[in-house]
């Protein structure tokens, strides 16, 4: 064997030894070995996430802080602007979305899913001094807001096409689409049925639900991470945490804690 052909071998070798390193990378591996979890939520989302005098709480905090606990890492908590998590977690600023995402058909093909941490059903809010606008269909020629970027966004549209025509204005936040409604700029507002349940918990003298308050297709919030084989083992521990939260009661006193009830939910990934 010649030096040349030596050479050649020794890097074809080095090459594989890379490539096979790479093939084994495993997401949760890095984080045990980095003792944490570096996740990304819009702090703008009650009851799942808020800033309550510059301090982070809300359901998704309970719930994640557990989890945290049960994978034996610290959980490292930023505010993202929605429209930027997504993109910011396909090109690894973050290990795990953590903000509610919607389950739909097309994110399941171009992320991985957790199970389901709430119902996410998209639901309707008025002014709780606006009684002409009592059910779902109401609100056909009407001006409806939601948040940009969202499932709730789009079943909004589908479903105002197909009464004939909603006005749909979008918002950067929840908390501004409200502001709106309190001020007498909007008819209503869409969003997830938890969201404006709390929200009208705590302003029932502003707001009032419609009655009902649902339309369109069951759906529920999970959180995101990653569609890569790396990332299979991260996904498995959070579920196995959050299976383990749902019999032992954690997951149902977390509900009641900021939602006032508990919703069982799917214990497998939905496929839709």
């Amino acid at each position: 064997m010649t030096f040349q052909t030596s050479l050649k071998a020794a890097l074809f070798g080095l090459s594989a030894l890379a490539l096979g390193s790479a093939a084994s990378a495993d997401q949760l591996d890095d984080i045990k070995a980095a003792g944490k979890i570096v996740t990304a939520t819009d702090m703008h989302y009650a009851p799942f996430d808020m800033l309550n005098n510059g301090t982070y709480e809300g359901m998704t905090k309970d719930l994640f802080d557990e989890v945290s606990k049960e994978i034996g890492v610290e959980p490292v908590y930023q505010d993202i602007p929605w429209t930027a998590e997504l993109p910011g977690l396909e090109v690894g600023k973050f290990d795990i979305v953590i903000a509610p995402v919607t389950i739909t058909p097309e994110r399941l093909e171009r992320y991985t899913f957790t199970l389901p941490i709430a119902d996410a059903t998209v639901s309707l809010v008025r002014a709780a001094a606006n009684t002409e606008l009592t059910k779902p269909e109401d609100i056909k020629g009407k001006t409806v807001g939601v948040q940009q970027g969202t499932a709730q966004f789009r079943q909004l549209q589908a479903y105002g096409e197909s009464l004939g025509g909603v006005n749909v204005k979008e918002y950067g936040t929840t908390d501004e689409a409200y502001a709106d409604l309190a001020a007498g700029r909007l008819d209503a507002v869409a969003g997830s049925l938890p969201n404006l349940t709390y929200l009208v918990k705590n302003r029932a003298e502003t707001f009032a639900l419609f009655e009902p308050a649902q339309f369109g297709q069951p759906t529920y919030f999970a959180w995101v991470l990653r569609k890569e084989e790396g990332s299979e083992s991260f996904a498995k521990a959070i579920n196995d945490a959050l299976l383990k939260m749902t019999d032992d009661g954690r997951v149902k006193a977390i509900q009641e804690k900021w939602l006032g009830s508990h919703t069982e939910l799917p214990r497998e990934v939905p496929a839709n």
